[in-house]
């Protein structure tokens, strides 16, 4: 199974790096779109033919600050990315894992799929409580550099789900660690795994020079 890019830069800068997304086609799972944490203010043109290039289911990108924003804020991201970018489904990201949050991000799913989405991703960047399984499609358990994924274990409960269910996001791993945490992954129980050598603050504004080498 592929890995699900998250797509965080602009194809008007980057043409090229939208272009081998397009030709990625089914190497890849599913693209994040994301104009500026979310739809933006206003459609774009240009993001949305690059998004219909695409030969991959898209999530649009909805920041939920960890339950901080509004639920009627959260519904109208997912209504624009519907609107503009005819995505397949919505990655929430900046999920809380705690239990407390569970009826709010049930009610954030429950509202998504009404709206029309096909998938409802969380991205908690870490392992949740088991019970945001039953929520959600697939869950973002990981988000952090090589060297500490190398020592993840995924809890007991994960593996009474299928890998697709989990997702991945390791930056910092150069082209001599690929295979590496490629093989830690499959013993990680995980679906989707996107590698990229990039760092920084901001480590999904482009894709790794080994994309779109299977993840």
């Amino acid at each position: 199974m592929g890995p699900i890019v998250p797509a965080y830069f602009h194809p008007a800068p980057h043409p090229g790096e939208w272009r081998r997304l397009a030709d990625a086609g089914p190497a890849v799972r599913a693209v994040v779109l994301n104009v500026a944490d979310g739809p933006g203010a206003r459609p774009d043109p240009a993001l949305r033919l690059a998004a219909e290039r695409l030969r991959v289911p898209v999530l649009g990108y909805v920041d939920t600050a960890y339950g901080q924003r509004g639920a009627h804020a959260v519904a109208r991201d997912v209504a624009r990315h519907l609107a503009w970018y005819r995505v397949g489904g919505v990655f929430f990201d900046q999920v809380p894992a705690g239990c407390e949050w569970l009826a709010v991000y049930r009610r954030l799913a429950a509202e998504a799929r009404r709206q029309g989405c096909g998938t409802v991703m969380f991205h908690h960047g870490v392992y949740p409580d088991p019970r945001f399984a039953d929520l959600a499609d697939m869950l973002g358990v990981f988000e952090g550099p090589a060297r500490r994924y190398l020592t993840l274990a995924p809890p007991a409960w994960a593996r009474r789900h299928a890998a697709a269910t989990f997702c991945h996001l390791v930056y910092e791993t150069p082209a001599r660690l690929f295979t590496t945490v490629l093989a830690h992954a499959a013993t990680a129980h995980a679906g989707s795994v996107y590698l990229t050598d990039r760092g920084g603050a901001n480590p999904w504004d482009g894709l790794p020079p080994y994309f779109p080498r299977p993840c």
